[in-house]
């Protein structure tokens, strides 16, 4: 997690423009919203750096837009997903920092006694914009009652792919399951085109790990968080994986995120996941050779396993207000005024499909179905299980998830540095330090 400048290959705005976005849009419902902002407020936001250039353009602009309307100062620092994380850490536990806190995954259940109780705001969007998805609820609802924070959505994880390189491999669609999946994998390698996914302690893609291990009915805990990763189910996907990674290109067990995306770029893997950033980075690139990719590189959802259902993973974001802030109220404000209709849609627009929406009412949003190479990214957030499957997310799956247990089993059963059964084992050991009996 040292470094991730996925951004560094996205320079130049996605090529949707944001306008009227809710042609066929289920209704939005009216709804009150009480709520005064403090006199003399200022608010302190921290992000992560974009990594398409629209999505930092139209956050900007839209908290432009609030400041005008509202008169409340904004200072908007942005920071790799890396650094957000100990970041926000720090400040919860210090008392002191911005305001409001955007960052990844269940890092809200890290401290949630530190944040501000949003319920009122998530009902009120909620039931404005037809409901939130029940992943949302899972991360930032843990007891089934209290808002945490607020979904800003999630980076779907798909399949990337040169479709060229595929059919060359004897393949006229991507494998629908993963018995097809290593087929195909093995093909491209024998062909010289291997492919190739992260190993490292990538925050984003190392989460193909969970699809894998999910796929063959593995679970780091069952329903109760009792820990249980170190079962047969998981042993069958670690011997999967093992000879997976025998298809891989060299090098994948230290790739962090920003690594597979110049490995794709650079015509060294025909397959990897990612979010869509890859296929915008070669829309937008001066390089002829990466723009004659844009028409061969396709999307694909992840094959589904021995379980018979997807069991997707994707990068999800979250927006916390910091209990110790002096403006809680200012701060609910801005964070209504981004999650309105005529910001969000704008926003959505201008992420170009790299974010996909929290709320049901937003999947009309035109981004969606301007290209179709960004349709599979719609429903990341509708259809990604929580990292703490299927327990209840807190302290214990927060921790688990940035220790990187599971990619960290898997990089070793892969490998061939453990065997299945030791990997499975370790794994068991270091989960159990989390979910303490």
């Amino acid at each position: 997690m040292s470094q991730y400048k996925r951004r560094e290959f996205l320079k130049t705005t996605a090529g949707a423009t944001a306008g009227a976005a809710f042609a066929g849009a289920p209704a939005v419902h009216a709804q009150t919203w009480n709520n005064q902002p403090e006199k003399g407020a200022k608010l302190r936001v921290l992000r992560w750096k974009r990594f398409v250039q629209g999505d930092e353009d139209t956050y900007m602009a839209n908290v432009k837009k609030f400041t005008a309307k509202t008169g409340i100062e904004v200072r908007v620092d942005h920071e790799g997903w890396e650094d957000v994380r100990p970041k926000a850490a720090v400040a919860a536990n210090v008392g002191s920092g911005p305001d409001v806190i955007l960052s990844t995954n269940d890092d809200a259940n890290l401290y949630p006694d530190k944040l501000v109780d949003v319920t009122d705001l998530c009902e009120y969007l909620g039931k404005k914009y037809g409901g939130w998805y029940a992943s949302c609820e899972a991360y930032l609802k843990p007891d089934g009652k209290r808002w945490i924070g607020v979904p800003l959505g999630s980076a779907g994880g798909m399949m990337v792919y040169r479709e060229s390189q595929v059919k060359a491999a004897g393949f006229d669609k991507f494998p629908r399951d993963t018995d097809g999946f290593l087929k195909m994998m093995k093909a491209l390698k024998e062909k010289g085109t291997p492919g190739g996914m992260a190993l490292g302690n990538a925050t984003g893609d190392s989460g193909w790990t969970s699809w894998l291990i999910w796929a063959f009915g593995g679970q780091m805990v069952d329903k109760n968080n009792k820990v249980i990763i170190d079962s047969p189910e998981t042993i069958k996907a670690l011997e999967y994986a093992k000879e997976l990674y025998g298809t891989f290109v060299p090098g994948t067990l230290s790739w962090l995120d920003p690594n597979n995306n110049k490995a794709f770029l650079d015509g060294q893997v025909s397959v990897t996941n990612n979010g869509i950033s890859v296929y915008y980075a070669a829309k937008n690139s001066q390089d002829p050779k990466v723009k004659e990719m844009v028409n061969d590189i396709q999307h694909a959802s992840f094959p589904i396993g021995p379980v018979g259902v997807p069991t997707e993973s994707h990068l999800f974001f979250n927006q916390m207000i910091m209990k110790y802030t002096k403006y809680p109220k200012a701060a609910k404000e801005f964070l209504r005024f981004m999650m309105e209709q005529e910001q969000f849609d704008a926003w959505l627009q201008g992420s170009g499909g790299y974010v996909s929406q929290p709320l049901k009412a937003y999947e009309a949003n035109k981004i969606w179905t301007v290209d179709a190479k960004h349709t599979p990214y719609r429903d990341a957030t509708k259809n990604l299980r929580p990292a703490g499957y299927a327990g209840k997310l807190g302290y214990a799956s927060a921790g688990a998830l940035a220790d990187f247990i599971i990619a960290n089993m898997v990089a070793e059963a892969a490998s061939g540095s453990k065997t299945a059964k030791e990997a499975a084992e370790r794994a068991q050991k270091r989960a159990e330090r989390y979910y303490k009996v």
